[in-house]
């Protein structure tokens, strides 16, 4: 179930139809995201893993956060780390994630809840489940995605916010339907896991399956779209800039302390060298 619904969609504001002369956005590819674990070990897809970033623009890198059942003892976070030149955006479907950063930004966000920071000139955060979930277990889920930012604004102050799930807006297809299984125009296959890439056209067109697997009756669809950039892309770790050089800088500004300090834990170092590698 989306962390954000309603029970009848008849009441909601629905899409227009697709006018006279309007064309579909055709399927360009369709990847499977391979699995990996981010951060202290939480299981992740890499959404665009293979995928070149042209296609992608503005987008540069998404993760399919679990969906995985915790047991007590077993959620996972991620240590203090870098980020420059570019946005996260965090939605958690189920679960619960604490954010911090050196500028003094942070929350808490769960079932329908974003988290939007705003990297920029650079600092340093962390993400990690609170004390209490750690100790309980439960279900997490969630997606965050890198935006990219257009070359004069990499370097703006950086900024944090949240958008609770009370202010997301919902909206239903012209026809107030619901689907099971995605496929494409073309009749293309969507399954779990998979990414598919649309070329130009006027709308997205995505309709039910005509036969349901009994494991996964229902399921999500994220469609994606944003404004191209068109700038030359660098990209190395968690900095995305748009030459090498900016890249080699970022590493050396990080090194040297300049993206900002974490607080002093007693007992621990504060310097986040300690627990990120170049």
């Amino acid at each position: 179930m989306p962390a954000v619904h309603v029970d009848d969609l008849t009441v909601l504001p629905r899409l227009a139809t697709p006018g006279l002369g309007d064309t579909v956005r055709p399927v360009q590819s369709i990847t499977t995201a391979p699995r990996g674990f981010e951060g202290e070990g939480f299981p992740v897809r890499r959404a665009f893993a293979g995928v070149d970033l042209s296609l992608l623009d503005p987008f540069v890198h998404m993760d399919q956060m679990g969906e995985v059942e915790y047991g007590p003892g077993e959620p996972k976070g991620t240590p203090w780390h870098p980020h420059r030149g570019f946005e996260t955006v965090t939605y958690m479907i189920d679960g619960v994630m604490d954010h911090q950063d050196s500028h003094g930004g942070g929350g808490s966000i769960t079932n329908g809840d974003t988290q939007w920071m705003t990297a920029g000139s650079g600092m340093l955060h962390i993400e990690t489940p609170p004390e209490w979930l750690v100790s309980s277990g439960g279900l997490f889920h969630g997606v965050q995605l890198w935006v990219n930012l257009p070359r004069d604004q990499k370097w703006s102050a950086p900024r944090y916010q949240d958008l609770r799930s009370s202010q997301l807006g919902l909206i239903s297809t012209a026809d107030a339907c619901t689907m099971a299984i995605g496929v494409c125009v073309e009749q293309r296959p969507v399954q779990a896991g998979q990414l598919a890439v649309l070329g130009r056209g006027d709308f997205v067109s995505v309709g039910a399956g005509q036969h349901q697997d009994s494991r996964t009756p229902s399921m999500e669809v994220l469609v994606l779209g944003g404004r191209p950039i068109r700038e030359p892309v660098a990209w190395g770790g968690p900095f995305v800039m748009n030459t090498r050089a900016e890249v080699m800088q970022a590493f050396e500004d990080f090194q040297k302390g300049r993206m900002g300090q974490i607080p002093a834990v007693h007992g621990l170092s504060n310097d986040p060298r300690d627990t990120v590698e170049g």
